[in-house]
């Protein structure tokens, strides 16, 4: 009886650890339709758009990810916005302009949530 239950919290918190993985760090859901994708001048970075409309009710979104090109570091998102435009243009070699957005890469991001 003492395995079964420990076998019910264990299976509970994997559960429960997925569920916040998929929540919070798992972007791949949102990347429905890729609009957009330009390359730095120097090849450093590319910048991937997508296009999200998950739900007939919610505002379009696009997802700016962040792909480094000559490093093996994982993609980040670097750019969030309820729009459904992709235009992505880049100032200089660590600098993009993504739908009027300034974003000096690699750390800065934007995301519309927190633009008050």
């Amino acid at each position: 009886m003492r395995i079964k239950k420990v076998v019910i919290i264990v299976m509970f918190f994997i559960v429960a650890s997925y569920s916040v993985y998929w929540a919070f760090f798992d972007w791949s859901r949102f990347k429905q339709e890729l609009i957009a994708e330009s390359t730095s001048p120097d090849g450093t970075y590319t910048i991937n758009a997508y296009l999200n409309n998950e739900h007939a009710t919610a505002p379009f979104t696009v997802l700016g990810e962040l792909v480094f090109n000559n490093e093996k570091k994982r993609s980040k998102k670097i750019y969030w916005d309820k729009t459904d435009r992709g235009q992505i243009e880049w100032m200089d070699n660590t600098t993009v302009v993504i739908n009027g957005v300034k974003i000096h890469l690699p750390d800065e991001t934007y995301d519309f949530r927190e633009v008050q």
